[in-house]
């Protein structure tokens, strides 16, 4: 059963949050169908016109400039269930137009009514070959030119890719000043010394490395800004890739549960095998706890708060816990569940890349434990 009925919603889910449920449960059909189309880029276009389509893409390009984490938590579990395509199109539009939201100019602002409507694809540029968790090491130069700047490097596991328009950009002024010379950059992705080279992921989704020579791009905030910019992104957005593996493993134990109470097996449905029953009462407990921890941490963020902590928390028990829940449903689907194309061998691959993506889980870990170890609480 789609998620986010009436019923299934956290007590404390207001008119705002049920309106949205149910958009994104009406949109959940043509969702799922864009997966139908007949190739990689024709189904990442399907998914970007099916976002569009249902106005999702107005959630992390507001009017209003406020992100929401509850809204945001709602539709990925929802697209995490559907299409864990469109969630990576749909969180990347996020975090490569959060910059300048936060802090853009009235030209590079101008284009976020195109990108809230999904005529436009943002893209954000943060790693590199070198510089994944340690952003500090970021070594792609930006050199300033007349009113704008030229940007020269290499950019890699960048996420739409392929599909965007328009990049963030982090690079740096002057390498000599670590994080201090970071600054972020708007970069139009169709003009001269940009070259796009596409990356295969193991889950489906536009990936690709970005090479720079001489790219002219305009400057978001001001000089050396670009780490607490990065930051404030990947803060805004971490708690919904939480949200995102819930959803993943909530379709993974409905998938898993249909087929074992109709697979015969000795006599009877697999349902009625004790293991098979530990197994579905691990899969909801993990399911469980990792939702209750996502909404605890969208609420803190909504109701101002940083709240590092509690994002790191659900971030690392979610993915870690969907991808125990989704292997687990791999084992009880038997070898319907290694067959290529099944729901459940679509979701291994799918939820992997969640433990790394915006924070690998030692990162959280980190975090975390560093929080405790200086006298914060868990």
């Amino acid at each position: 059963m789609i998620p986010l009925s009436t019923d299934d919603l956290p007590w404390f889910c207001d008119d705002g949050d049920r309106a949205l449920a149910a958009r994104l449960r009406a949109a959940a059909p043509a969702l799922a169908a864009a997966e139908e189309a007949a190739d990689e880029p024709a189904r990442d276009r399907a998914a970007v016109a099916a976002l569009a389509e249902a106005g999702l893409f107005a959630l992390v390009a507001p009017a209003d400039g406020q992100v929401r984490a509850r809204s945001l938590c709602l539709t990925r579990e929802l697209l995490g269930w559907v299409n864990a395509r469109a969630d990576s199109i749909f969180a990347v539009q996020g975090l490569g137009s959060y910059a300048v939201l936060a802090a853009g100019d009235a030209a590079q602002r101008a284009r976020l009514p195109d990108l809230a409507a999904g005529r436009a694809v943002a893209a954000f540029a943060l790693t590199e070959p070198e510089a994944g968790s340690d952003v500090a090491a970021i070594s792609t130069r930006a050199v300033a030119d007349g009113d704008g700047y030229r940007l020269t490097g290499e950019k890699m596991f960048i996420s739409n890719l392929g599909l965007a328009s328009v990049a963030t950009v982090v690079a740096t002024v002057d390498p000599a000043l670590g994080r201090k010379g970071l600054t972020a950059f708007w970069l139009p992705l169709d003009g001269p010394g940009v070259t796009v080279v596409p990356q295969a992921p193991i889950a489906p989704h536009p990936l690709g490395r970005l090479i720079l020579d001489g790219a002219r791009a305009t400057r978001i905030g001001e000089v050396g800004a670009g780490f607490g910019l990065a930051m404030r992104t990947l803060d805004t957005f971490r708690v919904s890739v939480a949200a995102a593996a819930v959803g993943m493993a909530r379709r993974a134990l409905d998938e898993a549960a249909r087929h074992v109470r109709a697979r015969v097996q000795f006599g009877k449905p697999l349902a009625e095998q004790p293991l098979v029953q530990a197994h579905l009462a691990d899969m909801a407990t993990q399911i469980d706890s990792a939702r209750l921890m996502t909404w605890r941490a969208a609420a803190v963020k909504d109701a101002g708060a940083r709240g590092t902590v509690e994002v790191s928390m659900a971030k690392l028990h979610a993915t870690e816990a969907a991808q125990d829940v989704i292997d687990r449903a791999v084992q009880l689907l038997g070898g319907r569940g290694v067959v290529a194309g099944a729901m459940v061998e679509h979701l291994y691959r799918a939820i992997r890349p969640l433990r790394i993506y915006e924070g690998t889980s030692e990162i959280q870990r980190t975090i975390i434990g560093r929080a405790i170890a200086t006298g914060g609480s868990p």
